[in-house]
């Protein structure tokens, strides 16, 4: 009796429809375990139906403003002439010179050291400027209508337009002429919505909630 003998492209043809076939189960196999994983089941407790997204979380940081200095011998000679204060507080708050009575617009600080000046918040520096009775005088621009002005320094570190960083020397404190003795000292005053406000009620606030 003559054997048949198998055509040469029958042989390569099964053992493609069975690697096919073994692909398609593990397919299946794949696809109904995923199903059993993502079906709502007591016994587990899930994050979130979506474990994988293409949304990119956004931490926003709150600064808050912070004073104009890091040294801990910095001490307070002058506050801000609060008109709702004290009577002590007013007269404590008045500054006498040339024969003349002013009120503090700022906070007077002093040390018996030089001291860093340091920028309250990120933002701009929009002047630079010298005056007689004040010395070297530093105006930053931040956000939300607010303006920090550092007045009475010995050297300063930047310039007009340029950007800073809350936390970055500006300049070193210096001599101010409307107290002779502040050998060591700044004049730091804070401007909200045009108007001069007293900055140790905006001390550790966050800016977006003035």
């Amino acid at each position: 009796m003559e054997k048949r003998k198998l055509k040469p492209f029958v042989m390569p043809m099964i053992y493609g429809i069975a690697c096919a076939a073994i692909i398609m189960s593990l397919v299946l196999l794949d696809k109904v375990q995923n199903e059993k994983v993502l079906k709502d089941d007591s016994n587990y407790t899930y994050v979130n139906g979506s474990i994988f997204t293409n949304d990119i979380p956004v931490i926003q940081e709150e600064k808050v403003i912070i004073k104009p200095y890091i040294s801990d011998k910095v001490q307070i000679l002058k506050k801000y002439y609060d008109i709702e204060g004290s009577k002590e507080d007013r007269q404590n708050a008045i500054i006498y010179y040339n024969d003349t009575y002013m009120q503090n617009s700022g906070i007077l600080y002093m040390s018996q050291e030089s001291f860093d000046v340091i920028s309250v918040l990120d933002g701009t520096v929009v002047d630079v400027k010298k005056d007689d009775v004040l010395g070297n005088v530093v105006e930053i621009k931040h956000s939300n209508n607010l303006i920090s002005t550092y007045e009475g320094l010995n050297t300063i570190n930047v310039k007009k337009d340029q950007l800073v960083k809350q936390g970055d020397v500006i300049g070193k404190s210096g001599k101010l002429q409307i107290s002779e003795q502040v050998e060591n000292g700044l004049l730091f005053e804070l401007i909200y919505n045009g108007k001069m406000v007293n900055p140790e009620k905006y001390f550790d606030k966050k800016v977006n909630d003035l």
